[in-house]
């Protein structure tokens, strides 16, 4: 089953996640964007409390559900820490 792969990181952390993604098997592709995270104040630098917002970066990727673990394993050791992810169920895909 295809799902669609969320990867939430910190900004510093781009180049390595795009390394990475592009080195891995069973990524096709994938589309990265600009975020801003908002609630929890706990790890936030005093101007991201004030501001009440983080920014981060989002990484999609489409790919098969049983070649999430392999992916996901790799992270911390690659990429590093404080990264976010979940998974989506992908019911249809198309292109017209």
């Amino acid at each position: 089953m295809k799902v669609l792969l969320a990867l939430n990181i910190k900004p510093e952390l781009e180049e390595d996640m795009v390394d990475y993604l592009l080195a891995k098997d069973g990524v096709g592709g994938f589309t990265s964007y600009h975020a801003r995270g908002h609630g929890d104040h706990q790890n936030m630098s005093l101007a991201e409390q004030v501001s009440g917002r983080r920014k981060r970066l989002q990484f999609e990727i489409l790919m098969e559900d049983s070649q999430v673990p392999s992916l996901l394993e790799g992270l911390t050791e690659n990429v590093g820490r404080d990264i976010l992810y979940w998974t989506q169920s992908i019911s249809e895909i198309g292109k017209t």
